[in-house]
């Protein structure tokens, strides 16, 4: 059996496939209440079969929202994981919302429904990986690999090359680049150019190549034409990849309007499902966290109070979501709450900053009245840093793409300040390292990244060099 999975013989059941993991997904979502039941010795009674088969038909319903079923071939196992732990997440925010409004709460376990809760996801992740690892193993012996090959020689293909380079547990071998032009009129970027155009349609023909990118530069619309119509005679698939590397589009993404194909240039990855997930985080772990640190926030404010005159809290104006004007609550560390045309950030041996306020600011304590804006639904906990109103207007002008922070809510801490950037940014480059952690956070999001950066914040994110 297992020499029928060579030459890709799994590409044929893989809407089996796809049925088998939606029915292992639906077995432990079942399983995983009775272990959790299990671990209390819980009889499952109608009430909790009742909440198992809500929690079955919100998780597919989710799930195929999210296109958790569809081929991962190409993406990492985290992604992956990711996803399916945002869709879980949404399932249970569902159920509680639904528990409250009914006033039926009270009547599960709490600790069933922690186990539960957590149990699920976990199991549902194992199994990705124990899959995953069985078809890398496939992949090693030569089993269920693809051959690609790249139409057309651009910026696209070598970073595409690149990028499958990186990743060989997606079994994809790339045979080379197929281009009418000559040698001296293409950088092939340590590629290898097998032939023509011609003679990748006749070894796509012979059944030499699974997987063709058609790479041709974005000007050259008949040629990609006649080539698509050509391939359109074999078995291979066939994807056009538009050169939209032009335009810094590498983590761009496809959606229909009408039906018609377009490509996101500048979007938000909070729309749908994903903006759910995200203000469930915020009001989930912001509540906790509010709880937590209430006696603190008390001590801070006594401490300002006695140690300089003033208020405890000011607010300040800032750039949120789609660029328009929050205020951001904050701790006084100052002698005086800039807040005008223009702010001078803090610098070392600042004569602004009271003694108490530069421990605050060193350890960013000063930013803990901010989860009240999480609350409110004005920031995230996670996401680019809010800039002074003075300080975005002076760097839009400087920094290419610097509003595209706007596309999210600014966070209390983010991807920019667990690498280093947090503080004065006294020069254009430091700045310009923070807009660029930013935007990749933007590209990247996913829930595993932002709990990532909150253990990283924990560990090593609340203080800094920089931070006077």
């Amino acid at each position: 059996m297992l020499s029928d999975l060579s030459g890709g013989m799994l590409k044929p059941h893989t809407s089996a496939l796809s049925l088998l993991q939606r029915v292992l997904d639906v077995l432990i979502i079942a399983f995983g209440m009775m272990f959790a039941a299990w671990t209390r010795d819980i009889p499952l009674n109608s009430g909790y079969l009742l909440l198992v088969s809500l929690a079955i038909l919100l998780f597919l319903f989710f799930a195929e929202i999210k296109g958790v079923y569809r081929s991962w071939r190409t993406e990492k196992l985290a992604s992956e994981i990711s996803s399916i732990t945002a869709v879980w997440f949404s399932v249970v925010v569902c159920l509680a919302v639904l528990g409250f409004a009914i006033k039926s709460s009270a009547d599960y376990s709490r600790v069933v429904m922690v186990v539960w809760g957590i149990a699920v996801p976990v199991a549902m992740g194992v199994v990705r990986l124990v899959y995953r690892e069985l078809l890398r193993n496939f992949r090693a012996d030569g089993r269920n690999t693809r051959t690609l090959a790249f139409a057309g020689c651009c910026n696209a293909t070598q970073k595409m090359a690149a990028h499958i380079s990186e990743m060989p547990w997606m079994g994809l071998r790339v045979l080379g680049v197929f281009d009418d032009r000559s040698l001296d009129r293409i950088v092939l970027g340590g590629l290898s150019l097998e032939g023509d155009l011609q003679n990748l349609v006749d070894r796509a023909r012979a059944g030499e190549i699974d997987i063709v990118y058609v790479t041709l530069p974005m000007h050259a619309k008949r040629r990609i034409i006649q080539l698509v119509d050509e391939l359109s005679d074999t078995t291979a698939s066939v994807y056009v990849v538009p050169d939209l590397f032009v335009f810094d589009l590498f983590k761009a993404k496809w959606s229909t309007v009408a039906g018609l194909p377009v490509v996101s240039v500048y979007e938000s990855p909070f729309y749908g499902i994903d903006g759910w997930v995200k203000r469930a985080e915020d009001v989930v772990i912001g509540s906790l966290i509010m709880v937590l640190i209430a006696p603190f926030l008390l001590l801070i404010g006594l401490g300002i109070k006695l140690t300089s005159p003033g208020p405890v809290l000011f607010k300040q104006r800032r750039y949120g979501l789609k660029g328009e004007i929050v205020e951001v609550w904050k701790f006084r560390s100052m002698s005086v709450c800039d807040d005008g045309a223009t702010v001078v950030q803090a610098q070392k041996n600042d004569a602004r900053v009271t003694r108490f306020g530069a421990f605050l600011r060193r350890t960013s304590l000063d930013e803990l009245p901010q989860f009240i804006n999480v609350l409110q639904g004005q920031m995230s906990i996670v996401g680019p840093r809010p800039h002074a109103v003075a300080h975005n207007e002076q760097y839009r002008r400087l920094i290419h793409g610097y509003m595209l922070r706007h596309k999210v809510k600014p966070g209390i801490t983010g991807w920019a300040q667990i690498n280093g950037w947090r503080g004065e940014t006294d020069t254009l480059d430091k700045m310009q390292g923070r807009v660029d952690c930013d935007l990749a956070y933007v590209r990247n999001w996913s829930l595993w990244l932002d709990i990532k950066i909150i253990f990283m914040t924990i560990l090593k994110g609340f203080v800094g060099r920089n931070v006077y």
